[in-house]
């Protein structure tokens, strides 16, 4: 029986294996280096944007609001409900915190899940965190039904996230640490070589710093500062 031959094109060579293997460990690395720096960077919005959804006489407009705390969020209720005292309901919902985990959603009176739950999942949807969205309802005098309403709510929502800007932050960690001034030149050498944002310093005989950096980079820039004798880190866990 003759052997079956792929066309030359096809042939594996040395060579086409090399580079098959080089672009697969190419790839890996990239996967590796990529999750690396996922882990403390996050999705939010640059600004507070509007949309508008109309259904059958009603009126629903949304508020997309950056937030970064439950206190901001209660801040920003408190400003729409007092401006939208008219409205027959003022449902919202939010996200917080950059594992995104603290999270909460109301329904001001609309049919449970027909509000609140909708504009959370288009935060959700986009990967958004420390947001806050805001729907206003003036009820046109036809009902919409459960569908009706989800659908609603759900478009608002996503009217005013597509109005927004979307932008990525990097979560960053703080450390404060110690030394005596004859170090000053060699802890001053590892601040410039990684790049930390100094948030405070004092100099005298004994000084003190505060640095803040991107949390992926924060064990290489703490263990440099260990290596220095003389370097002591304070209020550490």
């Amino acid at each position: 029986m003759p052997s079956l031959s792929l066309p030359k094109k096809w042939k594996a060579t040395n060579t086409n294996i090399d580079t098959c293997v080089f672009a697969e460990k190419s790839l890996l690395l990239f996967v590796k280096v990529s999750s690396f720096f996922m882990d403390d960077t996050y999705l939010t919005i640059s600004r507070t944007s509007e949309g508008i959804y109309k259904e059958k006489m009603s009126k629903f407009l949304a508020f997309a609001i950056p937030v970064s705390s439950v206190e901001d969020v209660k801040k920003q209720l408190e400003k729409y409900q007092k401006e939208y005292y008219d409205a027959r309901h003022v449902c919202w919902a939010y996200m917080l915190g950059s594992q995104r985990t603290d999270f909460r959603s109301n329904d001001n009176g609309e049919p449970s899940g027909t509000a609140g739950k909708p504009i959370l999942g288009q935060i959700n949807s986009a990967g958004l965190t420390d947001i806050l969205i805001v729907v206003v309802r003036y009820f046109g005098g036809i009902k919409l039904g459960t569908s009706g309403l989800i659908v609603a709510y759900r478009e608002a929502a996503s009217e005013a996230i597509a109005a927004n800007e979307i932008i990525e932050r990097q979560v960053e960690d703080e450390v404060h640490f110690g030394f005596e001034y004859p170090l000053m030149n060699e802890v001053m050498r590892i601040v410039k070589e990684e790049g930390p944002t100094i948030v405070s310093q004092i100099f005298d005989m004994d000084c003190e710093m505060t640095l803040r950096i991107r949390r992926s980079l924060m064990d290489n820039l703490k263990k440099r500062l260990s290596k220095v004798d003389g370097v002591h880190f304070i209020n550490e866990e």
